[in-house]
C-alpha cells in the first residue's frame, strides 16, 4: 500500500501513527542481526519502515535485498531510498524495476550524499539535483510509486533569501510528483512548527513527517547533531550534559526530553499525526521512547492474519496457508515461490500442483554448529531428547530445529500439556490451542479487523515411535471429532478423514466481511511438509560426528518415528485432544514399566541398533 494512502487513513481514524528507519549494514551477520531486529520491532507496530540508500550507492545492493525481505518474508510495508549519488539511469532503473517486483510502492527520492573525502558530482547519464529524479521516476513510472522527498527544518534559522530560496527548491520536488516529505532531524520544535507553517504558506499541501531521533548516547547524540549540522536548544543540552558519562541516565532523560518534542507537534494545529523514528538499528530507544508516549501496538497492524503475510505483488491477496509451516515462513515462501496463484478464499484449485523439491531451495537449520550445541548439548539418550522439547515448550529454551524461535505466547495457554505430552514420547513440533470466539484484539489469539471474532481448533503435529503410535491410534479412533494424518520417511500415509478437501483449524468473523479461514490442514501439503521435517532432523543429527552416540540416536529416531498431526474437531473442548494421549501414555507404561522404555524391535533394544540403557530407553 502507497504511504500517503496510509497516511491519509490513519487521519481518516483520527490516530497517532509511527514509522521507522533502518540502514543497511556492512556484514553478514549484521545483516540477519538487522532481519532478526526488524521482526522483533515489528511487534511495536510501525505503520511501515523505510530503508537507507548509504552514501555513494555502496550498500545498493543490501538496500535492495532488505526491501525484498522486509516486503516478502517479514511482511511489512517498506519505502526504498534511492540518491543520484553514483547513479547512472540505467542502475536507477533496476533499483525501481526490483523494487516493483517485489511490491515496494514507496521510493524516497534524494540528491544524496557524496562518498566520504569526495565532493558532489553528478555521474554521467545521471541527475543533478533530487527534483531530477522525482521527475524522472514520475515520467517513467507513472503513479505507481508515492514518491517521498527529503525536507530540512533547520533551513528555517537561514537568512530569509536563502531560506525562500530552500523552501522554493522544497515546492520545486513536491510539483514534479512528490507525495510526502520527511523531514531532518531536529530538537527546535518551535523552530520546526515555524517551518511547517512556512512550507504551508508556500503552497506545500503534502504530508509532512517529522524526523526523530531517539537519544541513545551522549556521544551519539553529540556525533549526529554535528553531523547533521542542526541546532539544539541550550535547556536540552543542559539537562543531558551534566550525565553524558552515564549512558543510561543520558537514555532515560533523552527520552523524556524527545517524547515531550513529540507530544508538542502532535498537540500543535499544524496537522501532523505521524512520528518517522530514525532507529540507528537500535530497538531499545524507540522503544522506550513509544512506552513513554503511551503508543502501543494495534493488534489490527500487527496481525492482519495468524500467519504474516508477504507483500510481494503475486501474494497480497494469498489469505490461506497450511498450518504445517507455522514456524517455517521463509521455507514455505521458497517451496511455493513459482506458483501460478496462491490461495485466496479456499485452498483447492487455484493453488498450483506440486510445491519446490527441497533440493530446489535447501532445508536449513537457521543455527550454525556452536549455536546448536550450546542450544542442545549432546544428548545420548531419548529422554534427553524429550527434556529439550519439553523446555522449548515450556520456554525454557529458545529454538528447535523445526522452530527458529521461542514458541509464540499462544503456545503458553498450552505449555503445561505440550511438556507432558514430550515427557510421554510425543515429540511435538507444531501446536495451537482451541479458541472459542476470542475477541480479535485479544492480545494471545487476536488477529484481523477490530469488533470480529476468532476461533480456532485444537491441533497437535509430533514425532512418535512405532510402538506408542500403536497404542494412540485406538484411542484417537474413539473420538468422533479427532481427525489425523499418519506418514512415515518413506511417504506411506495413514488417515482417518474421509475427505478429500482441506481442514480449515483457524477462522475468523468479523463485521462486514465473509468468514476468513486462513490455516488449513490438508493431505498434500503434509506430504510436502514431511520431508522437510525428516530433513530438519538429520540436519541436526549432521551437527555431530558420524559415529557419535548423539548422532546415532537423533538420525535412528528420523528412521523410525512416525510423524502425526492431530486435529479436535470441537473447539469448545478444549482439552479434549490431549485425552488419547494421556490414556496411550499410560498404557505404555503399564505394558513396559515405564513410558521412557520401549519394547525391543526387530530383536535390538532401543533404536537404531543403540542399548536400551545407552539411548535413554531405560530409566
Amino acid at each position: 500500500m502507497k504511504i500517503s494512502k496510509k497516511i491519509q487513513q490513519a487521519a481518516t481514524e483520527d490516530r497517532v501513527w509511527w514509522s521507522f528507519e533502518y540502514f543497511p549494514p556492512r556484514t553478514a551477520q549484521g545483516l540477519q542481526n538487522l532481519l532478526d531486529r526488524i521482526e522483533r520491532m515489528r511487534a511495536l507496530g510501525p505503520e511501515f519502515i523505510d530503508i537507507t540508500w548509504n552514501a555513494g550507492g555502496r550498500t545498493s545492493e543490501l538496500t535492495l535485498e532488505l526491501v525484498k525481505t522486509c516486503q516478502k518474508l517479514i511482511g511489512i510495508e517498506t519505502c526504498m531510498h534511492l540518491t543520484c549519488t553514483a547513479m547512472p539511469k540505467e542502475k536507477v532503473d533496476v533499483a525501481l524495476r526490483e523494487a516493483k517486483q517485489h511490491g515496494c510502492r514507496n521510493v524516497l527520492a534524494l540528491r544524496g550524499d557524496p562518498p566520504v573525502g569526495k565532493e558532489w558530482e553528478p555521474v554521467e547519464n545521471g541527475f543533478q539535483y533530487g527534483v531530477d529524479l522525482v521527475q524522472y521516476i514520475r515520467a517513467n513510472y507513472g503513479d505507481y510509486f508515492d514518491i517521498a522527498v527529503a525536507g530540512y527544518p533547520q533551513t528555517q534559522r537561514l537568512p530569509p533569501d536563502e531560506r525562500a530560496r530552500e523552501m522554493q527548491y522544497l515546492k520545486d520536488k513536491v510539483d514534479a510528483g512528490a507525495n510526502f516529505i520527511f523531514t531532518q532531524m531536529f530538537y527546535d520544535v518551535d523552530m520546526f512548527i515555524d517551518w511547517v507553517k512556512a512550507a504551508r504558506a508556500a503552497g506545500i499541501s503534502v504530508p509532512i513527517v517529522p524526523g526523530i531521533m531517539p537519544v541513545q548516547t551522549w556521544n551519539g547524540f553529540q556525533k549526529a547533531t554535528t553531523l547533521a549540522k542542526i541546532t539544539v536548544p541550550q535547556p536540552f543540552l543542559d539537562a543531558l550534559e551534566p550525565h553524558k558519562n552515564n549512558d543510561e541516565k543520558v537514555r532515560e532523560i533523552g527520552t523524556k526530553l524527545v517524547a515531550d518534542i513529540c507530544r508538542r507537534i502532535l498537540a500543535a494545529d499544524i496537522g501532523i499525526k505521524g512520528l518517522h523514528f530514525y532507529t540507528m538499528n537500535l530497538e531499545k530507544g524507540c522503544r522506550l521512547l513509544l512506552e513513554e508516549l503511551n503508543l502501543v501496538p494495534r493488534i489490527e497492524v500487527i496481525k492482519p492474519l495468524p500467519w504474516r503475510q508477504s507483500l510481494t505483488p503475486n501474494r497480497r491477496a494469498e489469505n490461506i496457508r497450511p498450518i504445517f509451516w507455522a514456524n517455517r515462513t521463509r521455507s514455505y515462501l521458497s517451496r511455493t515461490e513459482n506458483w501460478d496463484e496462491y490461495p485466496n478464499g479456499r485452498f483447492g484449485d487455484s493453488r498450483s500442483p506440486a510445491y519446490g523439491e527441497i533440493d530446489g531451495y535447501g532445508v536449513l537449520i537457521k543455527q550454525t554448529k556452536d549455536d546448536a550445541l550450546r542450544l542442545w548439548d549432546t544428548p545420548t539418550m531419548v529422554e534427553e531428547i524429550r527434556k529439550l522439547f519439553a523446555r522449548f515448550c515450556l520456554g525454557e529454551l529458545g529454538a528447535l530445529p523445526w522452530s527458529d524461535t521461542a514458541p509464540s505466547s499462544e503456545t503458553s495457554v498450552i505449555a503445561p500439556q505440550l511438556a507432558k505430552l514430550n515427557e510421554l514420547g510425543f515429540l511435538t513440533i507444531n501446536s495451537q490451542p482451541a479458541v472459542d470466539g476470542a475477541r480479535s484484539d485479544d492480545r494471545i489469539h487476536g488477529w484481523g479487523p477490530a469488533n470480529g471474532y476468532v476461533y480456532q481448533k485444537a491441533y497437535l503435529e509430533f514425532f512418535v515411535s512405532p510402538e506408542l503410535l500403536e497404542l494412540l491410534i485406538p484411542h484417537i479412533e474413539r473420538d468422533s471429532n479427532i481427525t489425523y494424518y499418519v506418514i512415515n520417511n518413506r511417504g506411506d500415509l495413514r488417515t482417518n478423514t474421509h475427505s478429500d478437501g482441506p481442514n480449515a483449524v483457524t477462522w475468523g468473523v468479523f463485521p462486514g466481511k465473509e468468514i476468513v479461514q486462513p490455516t488449513i490442514v490438508e493431505a498434500i501439503s503434509f506430504m510436502a511438509w514431511k520431508d522437510e521435517a525428516y530433513e530438519l532432523g538429520r540436519q541436526w543429527a549432521r551437527f555431530y560426528e558420524p559415529d557419535s552416540p548423539t548422532r546415532k540416536l537423533i538420525d535412528g529416531i528420523m528412521d523410525s518415528y512416525y510423524l502425526v498431526n492431530v486435529v479436535h474437531n470441537d473447539y469448545k473442548k478444549p482439552n479434549a485432544i490431549f485425552e488419547p494421549f494421556w490414556k496411550a501414555g499410560a498404557e505404555y507404561a503399564a505394558k513396559y514399566g515405564s513410558a521412557s522404555r520401549p519394547p525391543a524391535t526387530n530383536g535390538v533394544d532401543g533404536t537404531n541398533g543403540v542399548s536400551a540403557h545407552a539411548n535413554g530407553h531405560a530409566n
